[in-house]
């Protein structure tokens, strides 16, 4: 699958219909950006089973604004609906592969633990 083209209308329903999501945030006058976007693309056709996505931080600044994007380019990566990445820089091939292979060898359940673990100690931290 090509990576498609992704907008503040779509982001809930891509991310809430999509096992593992990869999200490219970009903006066509940045370099690191235009070098990173083929590294991206080879990754989408090698992994047809995931959804990769490019925003476009100029036409959806709201959107990217929302997120916290303040770096570009920004790679996010959703499983299960949860964030389990989210950092600025563009990755070189082998690091994006690494990322990947990590990604799907999380047990999603140990990871919605530890999630709930850490909203219930901070709520104890609060009382």
């Amino acid at each position: 699958m090509a990576t498609v083209q992704l907008g503040q209308a779509g982001f809930d329903e891509l991310i809430a219909d999509n096992d593992m999501v990869l999200i490219d945030f970009w903006a066509a006058w940045c370099g690191p950006c235009r070098a990173f976007a083929p590294v991206f693309e080879k990754a989408s056709e090698k992994y047809p089973d995931m959804v990769f996505a490019k925003v476009d931080t100029e036409a959806e600044q709201q959107l990217a604004g929302a997120l916290g994007i303040y770096s570009i380019p920004t790679l996010m990566v959703f499983r299960d609906q949860v964030l389990l990445y989210a950092q600025a820089g563009a990755l070189p091939a082998a690091a994006l592969e690494q990322l990947i292979t990590q990604v799907r060898e999380l047990d999603m359940d140990q990871v919605r633990e530890q999630i709930a673990a850490e909203k219930a100690d901070a709520g104890a931290a609060r009382s």
